[in-house]
C-alpha cells in the first residue's frame, strides 16, 4: 500500500466527472490496490472520506469512515468503499453543518445537505449494496459523492459568511456549535 498524493482544488481533475467502472473491473487487482491505498491515505491525511479524483483518477469510487472501528459504535461511521455510487435524497429536509476537504486544506464553511440519503452502488467485493444514511454518515457520502459529480463543498454553501480557515474555525466557531448541542 502507498500514501497517494491529494489533487487540491484548481486542479481539473476535480472539475471532471469521474467514469463509471465495469462491475467485472472491480475485484481487479489494480483496483483492489487503489482501494487499499485511498484507505490509506484517508488516513493518514485524518480525513473521514476520500473520492477516487481526489487522488487523481477520474473514477466514480469512494471510501469513507474508520478502520478497524465497531460498527455498532454509536456515531462510528464504518470503513465503507463505494464503487459507481448513485445517492437520492430520502426527504426535503436540508441541515447545514460544518465541512472541510483533502483537497482544500485548512478550510472549513457550513454546507446545507439532506437529512437522510439512500446510497446504492458497488462494495469492495464488487457485489451490489443499497442502505440509508443519516446525520454525519449521510453528509459524508454527499461530500464524496459530490466529488465524482466536480462539485467541491463550496459550491453548495449558500454564502460565503462563514467560510473559515481551520484555525479560526477552532478558535471562534467550535465553542458555538458546542453551546447549540448543549
Amino acid at each position: 500500500m502507498a500514501i497517494l498524493k491529494v489533487s487540491r482544488m484548481g486542479h481539473p481533475v476535480l472539475r471532471q466527472r469521474a467514469k463509471d467502472i465495469p462491475p467485472e473491473e472491480m475485484t481487479n487487482p489494480p483496483l483492489q490496490r487503489l482501494v487499499a491505498d485511498m484507505v490509506e491515505t484517508m488516513v493518514d491525511y485524518e480525513g473521514i472520506g476520500l473520492a477516487a479524483p481526489q487522488v487523481y483518477q477520474p473514477l466514480r469510487l469512494i471510501v469513507l469512515g474508520m478502520p478497524d472501528v465497531d460498527p455498532e459504535e454509536e456515531g462510528v461511521i464504518p470503513l465503507t468503499v463505494l464503487f459507481n455510487p448513485e445517492l437520492t435524497a430520502m426527504s426535503d429536509e436540508r441541515v447545514d453543518g460544518w465541512e472541510g476537504c483533502l483537497s482544500i486544506p485548512d478550510i472549513r464553511g457550513v454546507v446545507p445537505r439532506s437529512a437522510a440519503v439512500e446510497v446504492k452502488g458497488f462494495d469492495v467485493e464488487g457485489q451490489q449494496v443499497e442502505f440509508a444514511a443519516e446525520g454525519f454518515f449521510a453528509r459524508v457520502l454527499q461530500h464524496e459523492i459530490d466529488h465524482l459529480d466536480s462539485v467541491l463543498f463550496l459550491d453548495r454553501m449558500e454564502g460565503f459568511e462563514t467560510l473559515a480557515y481551520f484555525e479560526e474555525y477552532q478558535r471562534y466557531w467550535i465553542e458555538d456549535e458546542e453551546e447549540e448541542e448543549e
